[in-house]
């Protein structure tokens, strides 16, 4: 045996004033008395002591110096050899993901996960170490490699669940650079092994498997997706994708609501293991919060419930100046977001926010705005106007632009396109085999600018469905309404965003607010910034705060100011693996329950020499009340 604090054993010397005080003689004072009588008792008991009568009482001296004895080897720390040769180090990693917030067990997979930790740090032997790691959403150390049970513990208690995929893979690599060339390391793993190769954990030697969970059946929506029409103004399509993750039939019905007004109820009649998709259409020029339900309650409630974010469509003021082909006046008028007005003559004075549609008659200076200019016959600012190209082939189309989406020119009449020069820095959508854009576009500052140089009066462009789909992809790209598809994205994502600018005086900064209420400060300053992992399923929102006079103050009770949200992102589960609750057979045969090692066997020496020094104590006391030693 060893000792960690050998000075203190220095402490021994106090047994030599105990042997004195158990030496020393008292002397008794004389007193005169009336009488002895009622003193000859006292007397008989409190005999001045000489130095062997104290002898007698030699057994109460040796209780002394023993119980002195143990608090200072207690006070030294002795340590065997083989607790040095036999010290561990510990990695628990915890699986805080979705499915492990399932309730088949109570009162969820994670609890009993914490209840696991609790007993595996409880018994820790002296000298050994541990640390913990969170395995959802995005592996993160908790807690550090240390002994000191109440800050493991108080680690345990803090890791909350999340919505996010469990990253268990990510989690043990980490795990075991921590242990790094420790002599008895091993990685502890608390997880339902609801994610892939979970199996394989069982053939690695540094790692011990705990499993938590039964083979509970689950229902879940996994994938739920709405985008604007390519084709319909006012049209949305709604993908949906429902997976059984049972061992028997369900059935079920799924609800959608837009701005909680019913969309559609589909009655579902699932096999087991069967992943039901369908793409529904609907139509509405206002956009909203889409909601998708299901009425079967099981054990994971993350995934019974969707939601994506549907862009509103707003009215377009368009004026048509110029010659007015009939064609072009119905492509614009069937668009029911579009406000036509048809002008005889060349507007003198242009309207912010307007799109001005100039058919050959362009005025000499474009206007700054959107315009869209179709064979135009002048020169103006932007271009010069060259011959005629009698019949021109078309060879490269911008296949990329969404000014040409589900358009296909390449057998399309255009005879007499114009011959134009456009200026540096234009974007040829189409090109001639002679290398002339015959349809370009403009973007500047404050300015967008499309230009078709096709006679539409000859030809078969008009007659062709390519026509009104160009000119609707023309009126989306007007509007800036790019974005036909928000995408809804999995829990656990990480994204980036455009953020709104905050500059000049007064301005307040933004944070991100979870659909909990939890907030996190965004940058100032950037145009774009990177949010995530995103890990609660609802919708996230980017709102600005109130400042006040010398700090941040909030108005709302959770913490978030009551203002409107200048960007809003969808988040769901949609992910099949965390929502198969069914916990693999093999996992469950083979999973390690026992300890880690006695709470009470692992005990430092020191923690039994107090004990025993307690209980002398408490010894000596007891003999002395029945006046078995003095």
């Amino acid at each position: 045996m060893s000792l960690a604090v050998p000075i203190a054993l220095a402490w021994a010397a106090l047994a030599a004033p105990i042997v004195f005080f158990y030496i020393l003689k008292i002397r008794l004072r004389q007193v005169p008395v009336s009488t002895t009588i009622f003193w000859r008792q006292i007397y008989d008991e409190k005999r001045p002591r000489s130095i062997w009568q104290i002898l007698r009482h030699l057994v109460s001296l040796l209780v002394q110096i023993l119980l002195l004895l143990l608090m200072v080897l207690a006070l030294a720390q002795p340590f065997f050899a083989w607790e040095i040769l036999q010290e561990r180090r510990l990695v628990l990693v915890v699986d805080n993901s979705a499915s492990m917030q399932a309730g088949d067990v109570t009162p969820s997979r994670l609890a009993a996960a914490r209840d696991l930790g609790r007993s595996i740090i409880a018994g820790l032997r002296l000298r050994d170490e541990i640390a913990i790691v969170a395995a959802g959403t995005q592996p993160q150390v908790v807690c550090g490699l240390t002994s000191h049970e109440r800050t493991l513990q108080t680690a345990l208690a803090g890791i909350q669940p999340s919505d996010g995929p469990t990253q268990v893979a990510a989690a043990l690599a980490l795990g075991k650079r921590l242990l790094g060339d420790a002599r008895h390391g091993r990685v502890i793993v608390l997880s339902d092994g609801c994610f892939a190769e979970s199996e394989k954990l069982l053939d690695d030697k540094l790692v011990e498997l705990r499993t938590v969970g039964t083979r509970a059946g689950n229902v879940g929506i996994t994938n739920f997706q709405v985008r604007r029409s390519l084709l319909d103004p006012i049209g949305y399509e709604i993908l949906t994708e429902v997976t059984a993750a049972t061992d028997e039939p369900i059935e079920c019905r799924l609800e959608i609501d837009l701005n909680d007004a019913p969309v559609d109820v589909i009655p579902l009649h699932l096999k087991p293991g069967e992943t039901w998709t369908k793409a529904i259409e609907k139509t509405s020029v206002e956009g909203g919060r889409l909601t998708a339900r299901l009425d079967r309650s099981d054990m994971l409630a993350a995934d019974n419930s969707a939601v994506a974010l549907l862009p509103k469509r707003r009215e377009q003021k368009v004026v048509l100046a110029g010659q007015t082909n009939l064609f072009l006046r119905k492509s614009l008028e069937v668009n029911a977001l579009v406000s036509l007005e048809l002008a005889a003559k060349m507007p003198e004075q242009f309207e912010a926010g307007t799109l001005y549609v100039f058919h050959r008659h362009v005025p000499s200076k474009v206007p700054a705005g959107n315009v869209l200019v179709i064979d135009p016959d002048v020169p103006t600012d932007l271009w010069q106007v060259g011959e005629r190209l009698e019949n021109p082939i078309v060879t490269k189309q911008d296949a990329d632009s969404p000014l040409l989406a589900h358009v296909r020119l390449d057998n399309v009449l255009m005879p007499e396109a114009r011959k134009l020069t456009p200026p540096d820095g234009h974007r040829a959508l189409v090109t001639a085999l002679s290398g002339d854009p015959l349809y370009f576009a403009i973007e500047r500052p404050g300015q967008k600018v499309l230009v078709l140089t096709v006679n539409l009066d000859q030809g078969d462009l008009t007659f062709r469905t390519a026509f009104p789909i160009m000119i609707t992809n023309a009126l989306g790209w007007f509007a800036g309404q790019a974005g036909e598809l928000r995408e809804s994205l999995a829990a656990g994502a990480v994204t980036e965003i455009e953020l709104p600018p905050t500059d000049g005086a007064g301005a307040s900064p933004l944070v991100l607010k979870s659909p909990s209420g939890r907030t996190r400060p965004l940058p100032a300053g950037l145009a774009k910034t990177s949010i995530g992992p995103l890990d609660e399923c609802g919708v996230w929102s980017v709102v600005p705060t109130v400042v006040g006079a010398s700090h941040v103050t909030t108005v709302e009770g959770d913490g978030t100011p009551s203002v409107p949200a200048t960007l809003e992102v969808a988040c769901n589960l949609a992910s099949r693996s965390e929502s198969d609750l069914r916990v693999p057979e093999k996992l469950l045969a083979a999973t390690s329950t026992a300890t880690v090692a006695s709470s009470w066997l692992a005990r430092p020496v020191w923690f039994y020499l107090v004990a025993l020094a307690w209980a002398l104590a408490a010894t000596e006391w007891f003999l002395y009340q029945r006046r078995w030693i003095s």
